[in-house]
């Protein structure tokens, strides 16, 4: 029998899902708002959100509403017909940002993908088909594909999948960013950041090296594509993280907050880029379903709706204000308290995964990060209260942490 096997062999045997995470014991069984229930009926508070990826916290009414009346109509089509609800996404999309066209994917890689593509076509259709080469920054994450972990050129991401894609040029996350110019050659198509490095540490582009990069775009004739996937869609107060400064990019990807939950990304572009991307140049076979677009719609009304994104603003200052406070109170756990918006890192002196599964133990949801970052990602919906809780809980946690520190060694 196919599934046969004896008790030497069982742990070698490998499990029906691909064993690709390390995943916790850990299930959540349903969520309402900000809080998360395991199968045993615990309460978590949830400041993970899925990855950045639900904004609107767990079974947002108005999400479920639209998904079931959706569901009653249809759900997929195919791109080979018109879809209105896309055409009004992308209208809207466009009436309130740099873009001028899109295309929709199903996730945030699929997003980067669509953006590198249209770079190199872009400057093919330019007659500058040299042109291919894109610069991008220790620490970044990009995806999952091969395209996209190329980008990366971190190890942990790339080990036994060569040989890598090439065109992508590794540089440092620098705080001047006047030093990428250095990078630039005949080869260069575009560079590509993210506003708020994420997976890498929570770590903000300021607004003044936005310009500066934009201006390098500039001076050279290529693109600036920023990967909003993680920090898009309200996370960092405004709706997206460039906005924050006064340049715009060329291409943004965005992903995850877009759909609440729902499989959803975007690849944003202005006029003179996406004018390359012709029939039969790109296609998706779910990419902007009429599901995905009347979420993505619904998402949209409630993130602009009036005192929305003050909210986001107002419970982020509570919220860096705390986490300071505990970094006052346990400077030999929290070395920085970093991020904007809702989109907060701690970094600290023990494990990331050892603060998040204490976290875990205490009914509070943190995601890990490089660079020794625990990541805050709540639910945009929070409240002053929600707040409360988290900071006790943190509280909690680094008091524990500190008492299992070594004793200094006396000098005597």
């Amino acid at each position: 029998m196919k599934n046969s096997r004896t008790d030497n062999q069982e742990e070698n045997i490998i499990p029906p899902v691909l064993p690709t995470y390390a995943r916790t014991a850990f299930a959540i069984e349903h969520g309402e708002g900000v809080y998360a229930y395991d199968e045993e009926g615990k309460k978590y508070l949830d400041f993970g959100s899925g990855i950045a990826v639900n904004n609107l916290g767990f079974c947002h009414p108005e999400l479920v509403k639209t998904i079931t009346e959706q569901a009653k109509k249809i759900w997929h089509t195919s791109n080979l017909y018109r879809i209105p609800e896309q055409e009004k996404l992308a209208e809207r999309f466009a009436e309130i940002t740099f873009a001028d066209t899109m295309f929709f994917t199903n996730s945030g890689a699929e997003a980067v993908e669509c953006a590198l593509k249209m770079a190199r076509k872009y400057h093919y259709e330019n007659d500058n088909p040299e042109r291919y080469r894109v610069i991008t920054f220790e620490g970044c994450f990009h995806g999952r594909t091969l395209a996209t972990i190329a980008a990366s050129c971190q190890e942990k991401l790339t080990k036994g999948f060569g040989p890598m894609l090439q065109g992508f040029d590794n540089v440092p996350f620098y705080r001047d960013m006047s030093k990428v110019e250095k990078a630039v050659t005949s080869e260069t198509a575009a560079i590509m950041i993210e506003p708020v490095i994420g997976e890498g540490g929570i770590k903000p582009l300021s607004s003044d090296n936005m310009q500066i990069l934009r201006d390098i775009c500039d001076r050279h004739g290529i693109l600036l594509i920023l990967d909003e996937v993680q920090c898009g869609m309200g996370r960092t107060e405004k709706l997206f993280a460039y906005q924050h400064s006064n340049i715009t990019p060329d291409i943004l990807c965005t992903a995850k907050g877009i759909g609440g939950g729902f499989p959803l990304g975007a690849c944003l572009a202005t006029e003179k880029v996406g004018r390359a991307m012709t029939t039969g140049s790109h296609g998706s076979t779910f990419g902007g379903n009429p599901m995905a677009m009347a979420i993505g719609n619904k998402v949209l009304d409630i993130l602009l709706a009036d005192g929305f994104l003050d909210h986001v603003e107002k419970m982020s200052f509570d919220l860096r204000k705390g986490l300071m406070t505990l970094r006052n109170k346990y400077p030999k756990i929290i070395e920085l308290v970093r991020g904007v918006g809702l989109m907060l890192g701690l970094k600290i002196t023990t494990e990331p995964p050892v603060f998040v599964a204490k976290a875990l133990e205490k009914g509070l949801l943190l995601i890990g990060a490089a660079d020794n970052t625990v990541r805050l990602l709540p639910p945009l919906i929070i409240e002053k209260n929600h707040i409360n809780e988290a900071l006790k809980k943190l509280d909690d946690i680094c008091a524990e942490i500190e008492k299992e520190l070594p004793e200094p060694q006396s000098d005597e």
